[in-house]
């Protein structure tokens, strides 16, 4: 191991240049205009996977291409005949994807989002974090393995994928066609976050998904507000006085049956949690908000990541030009996610709205739900063989008692990794809060990206001693 972390070691300088080089694509996948931007920059990586050892190759998808790489198998096994049943070498997947999100509103940004820069030990730049610079200190981590020629003690399958950010719609029918390829142990996805270097972190859970569309349509046009207005309901009106009662006065959502499934957190997560340092006063500040708000009873962790939510996302009515135009509008529209929580069922969620909406809605308006895209929430056992693990490689590299967290967000395809390959997900997120994953000034602390990779280097030793039979028999 010792050869493989100091290969690690004295390579950072590169290795930081070469992320320069993966983030210079503008690789944004939600803008048809960056098509050939998504070629490139996944023929870029294949080719990066070839030159570090891997045997890699690009595979097309009915939308962006998926980028898939494996470890070569060891010297010692080419011409071994196939293990009994019990004693194969391990196997583990490891996902990431190589597309971004927009970089706009451009005039935010202190430096150009595709021109990376180096400021104060953190790469700036669109995607840094969100995922370039998570999925490659993996890859960083097994060149250190094939370059000393150390032997990783399993068989390593990188799948970085083109659509995250647009709702990995190419990903399941991939996963159907490969599935045999992909028979693994577990997925190891690095996408997520950790509250500090000091905090290194294992996610355990994530939340689901329901999203849909409410539409009030009222006259058939845009009427004049002052000949007609005062005669017929305002749609913009209604909608607001709808969506204002969808929580009461303590944030809680006030639709019937919408936390009839939810679990209470354990007193062991509740304690879990609490490790996590929590400053209310800096977190304000950080939100720019006057003062902190959430269903009460929970504290402000516990309601962003454990709690179901329901949050209006836009609202869409009248004119939006500038300057006047006094009318009373014939429409008015409103883009909602419910956030969900282990139980909870988006399409049971979806139908307890519709039935409240449709009760409190006034007669002087049409009311019109279009559902959208939706997810279960994730949850695996932090006390599993395979999270132990996890949590030993994090503690060796990053020198740091490691925490336990749910994240508030949804990762749709770890339920995919479940369904179609039957693998449980470990999620080892690199990146820290005021990484700005999706947002203006994105960056990437390098200090971290170097930890990120010793964490993997170190965690295939210790996953791969977890599965039954293996180790006793590979020693």
């Amino acid at each position: 191991m010792n050869v493989v972390l100091n290969y690690l070691r004295a390579n950072q300088k590169r290795f930081v240049q070469e992320l320069c080089d993966y983030v210079r694509f503008p690789s944004v996948s939600a803008q048809p205009a960056h098509g050939e931007d998504m070629i490139r920059c996944a023929t870029w990586l294949v080719k990066h996977c070839k030159q570090i050892g891997l045997q890699a190759r690009l595979c097309p998808t009915d939308g962006h291409p998926v980028v898939f790489a494996k470890t070569p198998a060891p010297v010692a096994l080419r011409h071994r005949k196939p293990s009994k049943k019990g004693t194969r070498r391990p196997h583990f997947m490891v996902y990431g994807h190589y597309d971004v999100q927009p970089p706009e509103p451009f005039g935010l940004w202190k430096t150009p989002p595709f021109e990376p820069t180096i400021r104060h030990r953190s790469l700036f730049g669109r995607g840094a974090s969100d995922n370039k610079g998570q999925n490659l200190a993996h890859l960083k981590a097994v060149e250190a393995y094939l370059k000393t020629g150390e032997e990783l003690p399993c068989d390593l399958t990188f799948v970085i994928e083109g659509e995250e950010e647009v709702g990995s719609n190419s990903l399941a029918g991939f996963l159907q066609q490969h599935r045999a390829a992909l028979d693994c142990d577990a997925v190891i996805v690095s996408d997520t976050g950790m509250p500090s270097p000091k905090h290194p972190a294992l996610t355990y859970a994530l939340r689901g998904i329901a999203a849909f569309e409410i539409t009030l349509r009222g006259p058939n046009r845009d009427l004049h507000s002052g000949i007609f207005g005062g005669s017929v309901q305002n749609p913009a009106t209604a909608l607001a006085q709808l969506l204002a009662k969808v929580h009461d006065a303590n944030g809680r959502v006030a639709i019937p049956g919408f936390y009839r499934a939810v679990v209470k957190l354990s007193d062991f997560e509740r304690k879990q949690m609490a490790r996590v340092p929590f400053n209310g006063k800096a977190y304000r500040k950080f939100l720019g908000v006057p003062e902190l708000f959430g269903e009460r009873g929970f504290t402000p962790d516990e309601q962003r990541t454990s709690r179901p939510t329901f949050e209006i996302n836009g609202l869409t009515s009248g004119y939006q030009g500038e300057g006047s135009k006094t009318i009373v509008p014939a429409w008015a529209s409103a883009k909602i996610t419910a956030r969900l929580v282990p139980n909870q069922k988006p399409a049971q969620i979806i139908q307890a709205v519709r039935a409240f909406l449709l009760r409190h809605c006034p007669p002087t308006v049409a009311l019109e739900i279009q559902s959208g895209h939706g997810a279960e929430a994730y949850l695996v056992s932090p006390r599993s063989a395979h999270a132990q693990a996890a949590l030993r490689a994090l503690r060796q590299a990053f020198g740091y008692e490691p925490v336990l967290l749910r994240e508030g967000g949804s990762i749709p395809i770890v339920n995919q990794f479940k369904t179609i390959l039957g693998a449980d997900t470990l999620l080892l997120g690199l990146a820290l809060p005021d990484d700005n994953a999706h947002s203006p000034n994105e960056k990437f602390d390098l200090d971290v990206f170097a930890k990120g990779q010793q964490m993997s280097a170190r965690l295939w030793r210790e996953l791969a001693g977890k599965v039954d039979g293996y180790m006793s028999a590979y020693k």
